[in-house]
């Protein structure tokens, strides 16, 4: 199992105005919108998503690590007894993820690429 890409996540209460600002001020435009999260990038891969409220899970998570095995990540996670947040999960727009709560009480959003259902 190896990261992939790592994506610190904003929670805004105006998406639009956040995106805006991002957009603005730091170049990036937006690569993926959901409507309820929207990733900004520059052409280099450098990103930063904004978001509302999380479409399934319980609280947002402060950062997403995607790696190449989520299940294994899982796995890792639930031997060494990290807390999951939100259990692993096939999400419809075709991603694999889990939360999990770092001993620093940050939620880690832990996913992988699956394609959409």
């Amino acid at each position: 199992m190896c990261v992939l890409r790592v994506v610190p996540n904003l929670t805004a209460a105006d998406m639009s105005a956040a995106v805006d600002e991002h957009a603005g001020v730091l170049g990036l435009w937006p690569v993926m919108d959901h409507g309820w999260i929207v990733t900004l990038a520059d052409g280099e891969g450098h990103q930063l998503s904004v978001m509302t409220p999380d479409a399934s899970g319980p609280v947002n998570p402060d950062v997403s690590v995607f790696v190449n095995d989520v299940r294994e990540a899982f796995e890792r996670a639930r031997r060494m007894g990290v807390e999951i947040v939100h259990p692993l999960t096939e999400e419809p727009w075709g991603v694999t993820r889990f939360f999990c709560r770092s001993a620093d009480g940050r939620v880690i959003n832990v996913g992988m690429h699956t394609g959409a259902r």
